[in-house]
């Protein structure tokens, strides 16, 4: 099938990204928001990046001209809604909600009597079973997974996921769709945490075990990280930087589902930091004290 009209539901932190590469790459994008203020919010993140990308351009040798173009015909390719009767005619309509799965359900629910009937239905969830919300939706084999990373106008991957009952020109249509966002897809099964966070979780969980035992301190995990393996960040930092809060409900989850799965542990220390409210970099401390994206001490 030919794609031609995306649907992003909500414009948050990471739907407003998923709209703007959509529209970068040429596609027309609805955005479907609950309320006037959050759309107004996610559009005007759109705009800043927008104008950022521009700046960009311009300093690898576009002129300001061009840069001004392009980011206008972006932009209008753009359009914000209060209705979700406008992603009727859409042909890929991605989920950037809440991480709530019966949110996420009850979203699919009205979008499958909705949309039209060839329309492939996307999750951006991070964590929850793709085939509980593809059931949801009343067309399981035109469902998929659609992960994006943050922010998504950086990062390159996109996890292309596959559910049992999915489709093989469903799930074809999403890579190569992926594949036009300019990102690199992988494939995946219907599995905890699809690829990234399968192996990521477990490996800040084991981290935060190690701090909780006392085994080294916080800077020594982080640096052993950092430089012995060359990663950007440690696992303790990462996890600050992702969210506490976030991490200890990914794992809540899957220890719900699967609670004789040993790399599901939860870390005590974890959940004591989220009990203190202590939520990292989003709360300004969790291991570690920041100011915006700033690690301080």
């Amino acid at each position: 099938m030919q794609i031609r009209k995306v649907g992003v539901v909500g414009a948050g932190l990471m739907g407003h990204g998923i709209a703007q590469v959509a529209a970068q790459a040429g596609f027309q994008v609805a955005v479907l928001e609950s309320a006037q203020g959050f759309l107004d919010t996610g559009l005007a993140r759109i705009d800043k990046s927008l104008a950022k990308m521009a700046e960009k351009a311009v300093e690898k040798g576009k002129t300001p001209e061009q840069a001004k173009k392009d980011a206008e015909s972006t932009r209008a390719r753009i359009q914000g809604t209060l209705s979700a009767k406008d992603l009727a005619d859409c042909d890929v309509v991605i989920e950037a909600i809440v991480e709530d799965l019966g949110a996420k359900k009850k979203l699919f629910a009205e979008l499958g009597k909705l949309c039209k009937p060839d329309t492939i239905f996307a999750s951006n969830t991070s964590s929850f079973p793709i085939a509980e919300m593809a059931e949801a939706s009343g067309r399981p084999g035109r469902f998929v997974g659609l992960h994006f990373f943050n922010p998504v106008q950086l990062m390159k991957l996109v996890e292309v996921v596959r559910a049992a009952k999915t489709e093989e020109n469903a799930f074809a249509a999403a890579r190569s769709f992926g594949e036009a966002l300019g990102k690199v897809p992988v494939a995946c099964k219907d599995t905890p945490g699809f690829v990234v966070n399968r192996l990521l979780v477990p490996y800040m969980t084991q981290a935060l075990l190690m701090l909780d035992r006392g085994d080294a301190a916080k800077e020594d995990i982080d640096a052993a990280m950092q430089y012995g393996c060359g990663y950007p960040m440690g696992p303790i930092t990462l996890t600050d930087y992702v969210g506490l809060d976030t991490t200890l409900a990914i794992l809540e989850g899957w220890v719900a589902r699967y609670p004789k799965e040993p790399a599901f542990a939860i870390p005590e220390i974890l959940r004591k930091k989220v009990a203190e409210k202590k939520l990292g970099r989003k709360s300004g401390e969790g291991f570690y004290k920041w100011q915006g994206d700033k690690k301080v001490s």
